[in-house]
Order: structure tokens, then C-alpha cells, then sequence
């Protein structure tokens, strides 16, 4: 049996602030650092170890990490940070405050934006997409694949391959693995992992800061999962 670990990162600043964050690269929130301390003791005190741990290339997740691993004594373990493990990309609704979009488009509107499988949100304008090409975190990337906004089923494309070729590939090698990752990363994860349908996906949501651990069999099939 193998156990992995799944956690979305502490309160950002943007969380807080009930704004659309996405690739916009905010720091985590006062509350954000002790949910991350807090995690790192609950797995410390449930005596789970990790070999390597992923996360994205956005501070909010590494951060996380950081001070999770650091609570563990854990900062040895070597940490891979990938673009693919990034959050859904929000388009031109990223820094927008949730409320006030709410106001401009229509309740109904954001929330199609927001929890449909499908729905591509605003895109990018064209200033703002330059300044992602310029970005030396993305410097590798073709331009082909950096996104002017994503809907969850593009999340999905890009972040299941990943598991499957990167991360499954150390869990058969009998490595143990924590991914700290972001809200609709993850959830595109569990939708492919837990086989859960396009519409039911809208009802799942992922806390900030909180483990969940998933136990599979030899072929990778879900035993057991569970929140400390």
C-alpha cells in the first residue's frame, strides 16, 4: 500500500482579501503561516514522514511547504517545484475582488467562472500576458502553453500527465510523497484520482492548510482516503 498526502496551501493575502488569485504570485497571510506551522504538527504528531515532496512555482504553496517541512525536520528532503502544479488560471479576473465581479456579471455568471468544468473565464489582456512571458519563473516555457485564463478541464490536461508521468513514477519507487498544491490543481487531481464526474467536480471544494491523505493499492487505485 502506498500513502500519499495532499494539501492546498495557508490563507493568501489574495484569499483573505477575497480576490481571484491564479498565477498571480501573492504571499501567504498572517493566518496563512500558522495554518502551514499547524499542518506540519499534525502530520509530525500522526508520525508521517516524506522522502520528496512537489509543489508549484507560486511562493504561496512553497511557502507552505517550507514551514511545514521545517516543523517536521524535513528541509532536507528534496522539493520540486513545477509550473504544472500551479492554480487554474483566472484570466483578466485575477486580482478582482469575488463580490464586486459578483456585482459587474451576475452572481450566476462568476459562479459558472468560478465551479464549471468547462468555462474559460475572462482572458488575459495582451499587457498582462506580456508580463507572464517576461517572467523568469516561466522562462522554459513555450509560449504555446502559457495560458490567458484556463477552465478546470484545462487544469486537468496539464496537471494529470504530471502525475502520472513524474509523480506516480516516485510513488511505485516506494518514495513518500506530499504535494502541497492549490485549490484547483487539487481538485483536478481528486476529480481524476477519485473518478468524480464533470458535474459533480462543482461540489467539491479543497480547505486551505489541511492534510488529506490517500492510500492506494499496487495499481494506484484509491483504498482509502482521509482529513487529519
Amino acid at each position: 500500500m502506498y500513502k500519499v498526502v495532499f494539501m492546498r496551501h495557508g490563507e493568501s493575502i489574495w484569499n483573505k482579501e477575497n480576490k481571484f488569485t491564479g498565477w498571480t504570485d501573492v504571499d501567504l497571510s498572517d493566518v496563512g503561516k500558522i495554518e502551514a506551522v499547524n499542518a506540519g504538527l499534525k502530520l509530525k504528531e500522526n508520525k508521517f514522514m516524506f522522502d520528496i515532496a512537489y509543489t508549484s512555482v507560486l511562493k504561496r504553496a512553497i511557502k507552505t511547504l517550507w514551514k511545514l517541512l521545517d516543523v517536521m525536520d524535513l528541509t532536507w528532503i528534496p522539493i520540486i517545484k513545477n509550473w504544472k502544479l500551479n492554480e487554474r488560471h483566472y484570466g483578466n479576473l485575477q486580482g478582482m475582488n469575488k463580490k464586486e465581479t459578483e456585482i459587474k456579471y451576475g452572481k450566476e455568471q462568476v459562479k459558472i467562472w468560478r465551479r464549471s468544468y468547462e468555462t474559460i473565464p475572462i482572458k488575459l489582456k495582451e499587457e498582462n500576458y506580456k508580463y507572464l512571458k517576461d517572467d523568469i519563473k516561466y522562462k522554459e516555457i513555450p509560449d504555446i502553453s502559457l495560458p490567458l485564463a484556463e477552465s478546470l478541464k484545462d487544469t486537468v490536461s496539464r496537471v494529470v500527465p504530471y502525475w502520472n508521468e513524474e509523480i506516480v513514477k516516485q510513488i511505485k519507487n516506494n518514495k513518500k510523497v506530499i504535494i502541497v498544491a492549490h485549490g484547483n490543481s487539487l481538485r483536478a487531481l481528486v476529480k481524476y484520482i477519485d473518478s468524480i464526474s464533470d458535474s459533480d467536480i462543482v461540489n467539491v471544494n479543497i480547505p486551505t492548510a489541511i492534510p488529506v491523505v490517500y492510500e492506494f493499492d499496487d495499481k494506484m487505485s484509491v483504498l482509502n482516503r482521509y482529513y487529519l
